[in-house]
């Protein structure tokens, strides 16, 4: 089992601390690969996404355990998923894929994992300016964010559809050709055969006239 611990960090208008991080990992077959993020509040938000971009059906097992071994989130066969849930607490949390039902596929697991809590920074004010200003702005500011995130999961999604589309004409061209290559050798095959049946008779032919 390989681990990982997910701490990457950012920082945010929305947020006082951010930890995330997006990564790519080549499941192999028979494995269960766990990554760790650490929350240190009760209450924080943490966001998990995956997508299975090749490999197999495109599915994979997840599971998401909490610091008492407690069950957040678990699936089996899954080709994506994109949760948001609330810790409940403080401590280590796990993030399994497990791969033990492929005989030989490997699998391309794309996801990301965020820690965040959702204590706003307060906005420097400026002489001469009302709250209904500032809290004016505060709202184009969450508007443009939640415009953001949209844009950000709209992009996984179809670069995850480009790249499932992309490994299925793959594997439509990789059968055609094997198809070819077997309708040709069974046709030189026939050929042969038929060359071979045709001088049988025409040999017994000639020993009956003898």
């Amino acid at each position: 089992m390989r681990t990982l611990t997910a701490l990457a960090s950012g920082l945010a208008f929305l947020s006082s601390t951010v930890q995330g991080t997006a990564l790519t990992y080549k499941l192999e077959a028979h494995e269960k690969a766990c990554f760790f993020a650490n929350v240190e509040h009760k209450g924080t938000k943490v966001a998990f996404y995956f997508a299975v971009q090749s490999g197999g059906s495109f599915d994979v097992d997840y599971s998401v355990t909490g610091p008492n071994e407690k069950v957040v989130l678990d699936g089996t066969k899954e080709r994506q998923g994109d949760f948001v849930f609330t810790a409940t607490d403080a401590g280590e949390y796990r993030f399994c894929f497990n791969n033990e039902m492929s005989t030989f596929a490997e699998k391309m697991v794309d996801f990301e994992i965020a820690v965040e809590n959702e204590a706003r920074a307060q906005l420097p004010s400026k002489q001469g300016s009302t709250p209904e200003q500032t809290s004016s702005l505060e709202e184009s500011i969450l508007k443009l964010s939640a415009q953001l995130s949209t844009i950000s999961r709209n992009q996984k999604y179809f670069r995850t559809r480009e790249n499932r589309n992309f490994s299925t004409v793959r594997s439509t061209e990789r059968r055609i050709f094997n198809f070819s290559v077997i309708e040709g050798v069974m046709m030189v095959t026939m050929a042969g055969l038929q060359v071979f049946i045709v001088r049988f008779f025409f040999q017994g032919a000639r020993k009956g006239y003898v």
